[in-house]
């Protein structure tokens, strides 16, 4: 059977940034919960580098995930600040990154996310070939120094930012080429970008088999999974609108025998509830329906 999380972030942003849930409650809701872990937003009001600056502040925050029965499952860090793209210069996030990664090793964390922080609207200022270039480059860089300390590198691709074509994903893949790093399949993401074909600049690239067919293509350079419904809209016309499960199009029946196939090498499964509005209420359906999954095609 798989592990599974739920990304804290969704307690934390959008909707509930006037409001975020106490780290603690959702340590010990989630527990109640029967969950097995959580996925760290490393921001806002969540353990992150700077409100955990010491090695004593992190082994607490070890110790009360260990205290709530859970484990995480991985690190979303605050990379939001930096500029990759539109900039000769990557030196300050690499930086912000390194930051991050040292935060990981010291909780025992195994993955940490990225994307590629601008907008998709970048790439009418700007040559995409640099553009490219300049995110290849730098994530290499990355990629290496993650691999050093025994942490991979997860991209989650997405509408709202640059390089959402489906021949986007699997070209920069290629071109960084490390066995550290692949991409996070997030299914209403993947629904959007290869299905949908939201905000992506130019041309619209689709795929005729949609999520499927973008995840059949990817098989062998997918490390991460988040599972949540799409019901093909975006948030705020900027990313996917992540649906619980139930109130979105996605055949999991079909998605989730597939993603079995990607040969991941670890063994979680993340529902990401980013920004739906009642994420703390809903959770624990999603919990449930991740669960008949999990009983169905986690074994």
């Amino acid at each position: 059977m798989k592990r599974i999380s739920i990304g804290s972030w969704a307690y934390s942003i959008g909707p509930y940034e006037d409001k975020p849930v106490p780290w603690s409650e959702v340590l010990s809701t989630l527990s109640s919960m029967g969950f097995d872990g959580v996925e760290l937003g490393g921001f806002s009001i969540h353990p992150h580098p700077e409100n955990h600056p010491t090695p004593e502040d992190r082994e607490r925050c070890k110790q009360e995930v260990a205290d709530a029965g859970l484990a995480f499952s991985g690190l979303v860090p605050n990379l939001w600040g930096e500029q990759l793209i539109n900039t000769e210069d990557t030196s300050a996030y690499r930086k912000a990154f390194r930051t991050s990664l040292d935060f990981a090793v010291d909780l025992g964390i195994k993955g940490l996310r990225v994307d590629t922080v601008q907008p998709p609207t970048i790439l009418g200022e700007m040559d995409p070939e640099v553009a490219r270039k300049r995110v290849v480059s730098t994530w290499k860089e990355c990629v290496q120094e993650a691999a050093d300390k025994g942490v991979y590198v997860t991209w989650e691709f997405e509408p709202g930012f640059a390089f959402n074509k489906p021949s986007d994903v699997q070209r920069i893949l290629e071109e960084v080429d490390h066995d550290n790093f692949g991409v996070e399949y997030d299914t209403c993401h993947a629904h959007m970008v290869a299905a949908v074909g939201a905000r992506q600049p130019g041309e619209k690239e689709t795929l005729p088999g949609g999520a499927l067919e973008l995840a059949q293509r990817l098989r062998g350079k997918i490390n991460h999974i988040h599972l949540i419904d799409s019901d093909g809209t975006l948030h705020g016309d900027e990313t996917s609108t992540h649906a619980p499960f139930g109130d979105g199009v996605l055949d999991f029946d079909e998605l989730v025998p597939e993603l079995n196939r990607s040969g991941i090498k670890h063994d979680w499964w993340t529902i990401d509830l980013c920004f739906w509005p009642d994420a703390w209420t809903v959770t624990e359906r999603c919990k449930e329906g991740i669960d008949a999954l999990n009983a169905k095609y986690g074994g």
